[in-house]
Parts: structure tokens; C-alpha cells; sequence
């Protein structure tokens, strides 16, 4: 009896997700209920906790609020009740629900990120053996850090290689003590990061209760009470977004810049994920932004020594009432962004295209973009997640359309089934033909909007980006395309396409040396630009040696204006230095610039 009452509890608390507005008296029934209830099935408890942290970010009241919170502290306690009954537990380590106080995660986590839980949580982390099969590589790269060893390594099999860590290692951790011989050696940091990645390592996290998505949260909340029912699709409008007002953002602290890095690795990693702009984020390069409605947005830049070669990338971490439920990565290259949007599984039946729309105005503000790209996988290629949840269509009724004109065509065509057909679904072959290609969505730029730029990635921390002026007048580029109809010079471009030009340039020219290509192209455009660099800084020189592969490529450079030249030297240093946002405003003034290297792309 007591089972069939929990059991309908859950289902009814879950059913609670899609009726907010209607008062707390059903969902407060549901929990006290639950709250005294002893699940003893893991699916059970997987949906309870999802269901929880779902009503923790959306709110209908402070006395809900209160229970949610009381009820999660209980989460460690009945993890540990399931495992002394020899429950199985193995459903807490699939990806989407993983990260559950009282559980752990292992995974072959990068050098850096392993740098990290090691400066962070040293006493949390342990290499798990049963997962070690590189025995090649840890033979040879550990003589390095162990006197003798290739008495063994070199000639024997099966060596025992753990009893010469533990030997080696002491009292100290093994993971802490191997990370520290590899900060020790004399050589560079990508090439630290090689060695390490190269042995494999599975590192397992036993993380506590604040580094749980059971109680990661801000530490000063700001919390929105939904007593109304939630935003749906249907509300939204991604053009009518893209020309509200300004979003209200401050730079923040750098001390509170780190501890948003930390938040963010922590809700990736115990998710076995890991972001690049999450990865290097820099904390001296962070800003806050309020979305509305108790919702908040970190977006994240990257250091120079960590910057792609070409593209400008942004990562931007989101709140939810102070409960961390999306993540955006943007890789930038004049007005156009790729990548894309990624809200975490539990909160899927929130105000997901609110949020998202919210986020795209926040990149226009900051970054002037006006074209948004979202890749194949984001939509389904590949990506039976994308293919379930349906993003094809999420992204369609946004606004977004197909480049490819087959793709384009299929969707007209089962847009007239749609709504034609009153019960008709596109089944999931469909989609995946549906996710073969890229989707664009072109801002009109033509059209008034109102737009506050001043308020960009580093404004009032750098004077150069403020005599640049404002990205939103320097755009002359609109290809509005509102029913999908035409081309627009962005439907065929790839970054991928830049770097396999440059590839071919390299072996037909360079007998396919890399170290040949890049000198002759810095020499190449050093002299078409007339620049000097003899007092540039690494990060700048690095920059120029990226840039100029593809700058190199583009016919008559020498024939620019002296302003052109000048502006493209500009380009190049901040490529290397400061903000990346203000990279982004001077590439886009660049129209010859841009034309080139768009033809190289498409």
C-alpha cells in the first residue's frame, strides 16, 4: 500500500512539471509524501531527484522552495540505504542523471581538467585500475618519473605498474603526486598535456554534497517564483528578442569569476563532460548577465595562450534560480556564430525556447552577430538525443532554416503535412535526413531594433575597443531570408573548409611540411601588411602565424589600402591579446577581409 502511495505520488509530481500556475497545495501533498517514502527501486529514485531539482529552478512557491531543499539533503542517505541492500546502482552513471550526491564519476578526464581536481578536491580522487589498458604508453613515459623502471618496462610483460607508483608515491595521492611530475618537467604546456592524455588514465570523483547536482548551486540565489504558467514555445519569437532591450550586464570580480569556473567544470564534469571554454576559461574575463524571470548568465572568455586559431569562443554557463541548467558555447567569425545551445536533460520541460531566445540576444549584444549557424549534430546528425527530443523542429519554429535546398524542400513538405494532417509526427528517418545539413537563422539588420553595445566583452577595461565603435553599425551585411527562400553567402561556409584549403596549399606548395607553410605565409604577409613585430607579444605572434595561413590565401593583399592594411594588423594583435569580443568588432569592419575569407570557406 505504502509502494502503490508513493508511486502515484511520483507520477503525479512529475505530471505537476507541465501545470505550473496552478497553485503549490498538489505539489506540496506530492512531497510531503515522498518525503517519508523509502524508494527502493534506483529508476525511481533517478526520477524523484530529476523531478526535485526540475521544481528547484522552476519555483512555484517559497513553501515548496523549502521542502525541495530539505528533501535533497536526505539524497546521500538514501543512496547509501540502496547500496547496503545491494540495490543496483548502476542506472546513477548514465550521463543524463549522473552527478547525484552520494555517487561518483570516472572518466579519461583531460591533463588539465585533472590539474584542477587535483589543486581543487585532492582528497576526492583516485585513479581507477580495472579501466587501465595503455600499458605500452605508461612503459613509455613513466620512466621519466620512475628511477629503474625500464629494467621492466622495456623488456617484460604485465608489469606491475601500481606497485611502482605506490612505492614511488608514499603517503601522497597517486593522482596528485603524478600530476605534480608532470608540472615539473622542463617542456611546454601542450606538450605536458600530450604525455598525460596519451596514458589514459581514468581518474573516478567522489564529489560532496555542493559539487552534486543535488546542491551545486550560486551562492547568492535570486530565485523566481512561478505562480503563473510557464513561457512555451508557441510565446516566443527569436526576431522580436533579437531587437528587445538591452540586457543589464556588470563585469564581475575575479574572485567571483573563479568560482564560476569552478561551478562550471564541476556541472560538466560530473556529467563526464568537459567545454573548452569551460576548460581555459579565464576568471579575469567573465560577465554577468540577467536574463529575466530569475535567470542568470556567465559568459566566460578564453585567455590568448588557449584561443582558436580563427574563430573567437565565448562559453556562457546559465542559471535557473540559482541552479545551473544550460550551458552555450559560440565560436564566433564576423557576424556569424556556430555551436550552439545546450540545456541539461532534467529541465526540458521548462521555458526552453525563452531561454534560449534570451541567449541569442545576449551574444548579439555582446559579440554584433547577426547570423546564427547551428551544426548537424545539434539537430540529430548523429545524435540519436537530438533525433528524440525533436530539435529539428525546436530550431525550425524558432526561425532557423535548412542551407541545403533538398533539405529546405523536404521541410516545406512536411510543413504541409503538418498542417494538414492533424495527428501527423515526422518520424525519426525524417529527421535524420532533415539533420544532414546546417541551419542558419539571419538576423535583418535592415530593420530598426534597439541595440546597446557599449556594454561588450572587456568595455571600460580596454580604451581601444571603445574608439572601435559600436559592431550593430559596422554590419552592412543582411540576408533576410524569412520563409527560407534564396541563398545567402553564409549557406556553404565551414571553418572546416578554411583548414583543409590550407592543407592543400600546404602539399601542393610545401611538399606538405607544416613548418614550411607556416614561415612562408608570416614572411608572405609581413611584407604584404608591412608590419613589424619584432616588440609583439607571444600571444600576438602566435596569432599572426594562425591567421596568416589563411590570410596568405587571399588574392592581392599587398593591394590593400594603407587604412585596410592597418586595420588587418590590428586584427591580428587582438587576436592575441585582451578580449576576443574586441577581435570580433575590428574583423568585422574588415569588408575585404571578410569577403576573402569567406570564398575560402564556401
Amino acid at each position: 500500500m505504502i509502494v502503490e502511495k508513493s508511486t502515484s505520488a511520483l507520477a503525479e509530481l512529475e505530471e505537476l512539471k507541465r501545470s505550473l500556475g496552478n497553485g503549490s497545495a498538489k505539489i506540496l501533498r506530492a512531497l510531503r509524501v515522498l518525503s517519508k517514502s523509502k524508494l527502493t527501486d534506483a529508476g525511481q529514485l533517478i526520477r524523484f531527484h530529476e523531478t526535485l531539482l526540475f521544481f528547484r529552478a522552476y519555483p512555484p512557491s517559497a513553501k515548496v522552495l523549502k521542502q525541495i531543499e530539505s528533501i535533497l539533503r536526505t539524497f546521500a542517505k538514501r543512496i547509501s540505504q540502496l547500496r547496503d541492500a545491494d540495490v543496483d546502482l548502476s542506472p546513477l552513471d548514465e550521463p543524463e542523471v549522473s552527478g547525484i550526491v552520494g555517487t561518483s564519476v570516472t572518466s579519461n578526464f583531460s591533463y588539465a581538467i585533472v590539474r584542477w581536481l587535483v589543486a581543487t578536491y585532492p582528497k576526492q580522487i583516485s585513479i581507477d585500475w580495472d579501466w587501465f589498458e595503455e600499458e605500452d604508453r605508461f612503459g613509455a613515459t613513466m620512466p621519466r618519473f620512475l628511477p629503474l623502471l625500464e629494467e621492466e618496462a622495456m623488456v617484460e610483460a604485465h608489469v606491475p605498474y601500481r606497485d611502482w607508483l605506490r612505492a614511488a608515491k608514499g603517503r601522497k595521492n597517486e593522482v596528485g603526486w603524478l600530476i605534480g611530475q608532470f608540472e615539473s618537467l622542463r617542456v611546454t604546456e601542450n606538450l605536458k598535456a600530450e604525455l598525460y592524455d596519451s596514458l589514459k588514465l581514468h581518474v573516478t570523483w567522489r564529489f560532496g554534497f555542493r559539487s552534486s547536482r543535488t546542491g551545486m548551486k550560486l551562492a547568492q540565489p535570486k530565485i523566481f517564483f512561478h505562480d503563473q504558467p510557464l513561457i512555451q514555445r508557441r510565446d516566443i519569437s527569436l526576431s522580436v528578442e533579437l531587437s528587445s532591450l538591452p540586457i543589464p550586464i556588470r563585469e564581475v570580480s575575479r574572485a567571483l569569476g573563479a568560482k564560476i569556473l569552478d561551478l562550471a567544470r564541476e556541472t560538466s564534469a560530473v556529467r563526464y563532460r568537459e567545454l573548452h571554454g569551460f576548460t581555459y576559461g579565464d576568471s579575469r574575463r567573465v560577465l554577468q548577465a540577467s536574463l529575466g524571470r530569475g535567470t542568470e548568465a556567465f559568459v566566460i572568455g578564453v585567455p590568448p595562450e588557449h584561443r582558436l586559431p580563427l574563430c573567437a569562443s565565448h562559453a556562457s554557463l546559465i542559471f535557473k534560480s540559482s541552479v545551473p541548467v544550460a550551458y552555450f558555447e559560440g565560436l564566433s567569425l564576423f557576424e556569424r556564430l556556430a555551436r550552439g545551445f545546450n540545456l541539461y536533460y532534467t529541465f526540458r520541460d521548462g521555458e526552453t525556447a525563452g531561454l534560449y531566445a534570451r541567449i541569442v540576444r545576449l551574444m548579439r549584444q555582446l559579440l554584433g552577430v547577426t547570423v546564427f549557424s547551428i551544426e548537424p549534430y545539434q539537430i540529430g546528425h548523429e545524435n540519436e538525443e537530438g533525433i528524440e527530443s525533436g530539435a529539428f523542429w525546436f530550431y525550425r519554429k524558432l526561425g532557423f532554416r535548412p542551407v541545403r535546398p533538398e533539405l529546405m524542400k523536404l521541410t516545406l513538405s512536411e510543413e504541409q503535412k503538418i498542417a494538414t494532417k492533424r495527428d501527423y509526427r515526422t518520424s525519426a528517418h525524417t529527421l535524420r535526413r532533415l539533420a544532414a545539413g546546417h541551419m542558419l537563422f539571419e538576423m535583418d539588420v535592415s530593420g530598426s531594433y534597439a541595440s546597446d553595445l557599449s556594454l561588450s566583452m572587456g568595455a571600460g577595461r580596454d580604451q581601444g575597443a571603445k574608439r572601435s565603435g559600436s559592431p550593430g553599425s559596422l554590419i552592412p551585411y543582411p540576408s533576410p531570408l524569412p520563409e527560407g527562400a534564396g541563398v545567402s553567402e553564409w549557406d556553404h561556409f565551414a571553418v572546416r573548409n578554411l583548414g583543409l584549403a590550407v592543407q592543400r596549399r600546404m602539399s601542393q606548395e610545401f611538399n606538405s611540411e607544416g613548418a614550411r607553410i607556416r614561415a612562408d605565409s608570416v614572411k608572405l604577409v609581413k611584407r604584404a601588411l608591412g608590419l613589424r613585430s619584432d616588440r609583439w607579444r607571444e600571444g600576438e605572434l602566435n596569432a599572426l602565424e594562425n591567421l596568416a595561413l589563411v590570410l596568405a590565401m587571399i588574392p592581392g593583399i599587398e593591394r590593400w589600402s594603407e587604412d585596410e592594411k592597418q586595420l588587418a594588423a590590428q586584427i591580428i594583435r587582438a587576436k592575441g591579446r585582451g578580449d576576443e569580443a574586441r577581435y570580433l568588432r575590428l574583423i568585422q569592419q574588415h569588408t575585404k577581409l571578410r569577403a576573402g575569407i569567406i570564398e575560402l570557406g564556401s
